[in-house]
């Protein structure tokens, strides 16, 4: 487990770099998940530190739908720009 917040960045790096497989969670909540995923997002860089750290294998969870009363029209928009970074990423 490695704490989301930007002051634990160094413990994140250091249980990554010992992992296999990596779960990335994100959240749905308007303007949380855009935050994430921009060009300086947390979540982007989550994802590209576990691969640089040699994670090839990533479950991703979407967290906090109930923001956005369960919108599958939300979840599906994050699988769309999350698949399409995650492709890119390797």
């Amino acid at each position: 487990d490695a704490p989301g917040h930007r002051d634990f960045i160094k413990n994140m790096i250091t249980g990554t770099s010992q992992a296999d497989c990596a779960i990335l969670i994100i959240a749905a909540g308007t303007g949380e998940f855009e935050a994430g995923i921009s060009k300086d997002g947390q979540t982007r860089e989550h994802a590209l530190l576990a691969y640089t750290l040699g994670v090839k294998q990533l479950i991703v969870a979407i967290n906090k739908m109930d923001t956005t009363k369960w919108s599958e029209d939300r979840y599906q928009e994050i699988i769309k720009e999350t698949s399409n970074f995650i492709k890119k990423v390797g």
